[in-house]
């Protein structure tokens, strides 16, 4: 809805104003039919990840490119496939990957992991020591905030 579109736009002139070298590409907001859903990227991760480790970062950072700057939408599968192929995975398993029951469960299992340690949304930020979590709060711009909750 229009409503959540300018929401959501505004968030983004607010991290603009308290983060001044964060781009955003506005145009996303007219050139794609957003969704509320983000789990076809979160899968993309997941079938990027199962055809090696080394693929979930890039697969990660690619996608946050293509939404916030190139105003590509990461829900449409023809994006995720175009992402994949550019850094390097075989597009054709990527894609069985991306719509496989095996990598819905994948993501449903890492939705309740991060729910049992603690996260409220996303980003969460999550301490592990001795087999317990902590969620710690964030500032991005005080580094200060977390290093103060961390154990000497």
């Amino acid at each position: 809805p229009q409503q959540m579109r300018d929401k959501i736009s505004a968030i983004w002139q607010q991290i603009q104003q308290r983060l001044p070298a964060t781009e955003f590409n506005y145009d996303f907001w007219q050139r794609c039919t957003p969704r509320r859903s983000t789990y076809p990227a979160c899968r993309a991760v997941i079938s990027a990840r199962n055809q090696g480790a080394g693929f979930e970062e890039p697969m990660i950072l690619a996608i946050q490119r293509a939404y916030y700057l190139e105003a590509r939408n990461p829900s449409e599968e023809e994006t995720l496939a175009e992402l994949a192929e550019a850094i390097g995975l075989d597009g054709g398993e990527f894609v069985r990957d991306l719509n496989a029951t095996a990598t819905q469960a994948a993501l449903e299992q890492e939705m309740l992991l991060g729910r049992r340690m603690g996260a409220r949304g996303f980003p969460s930020l999550i301490l592990e020591a001795g087999g317990a979590h902590r969620l710690l709060e964030y500032d991005y711009q005080q580094a200060s905030t977390v290093l103060s909750q961390l154990p000497a």
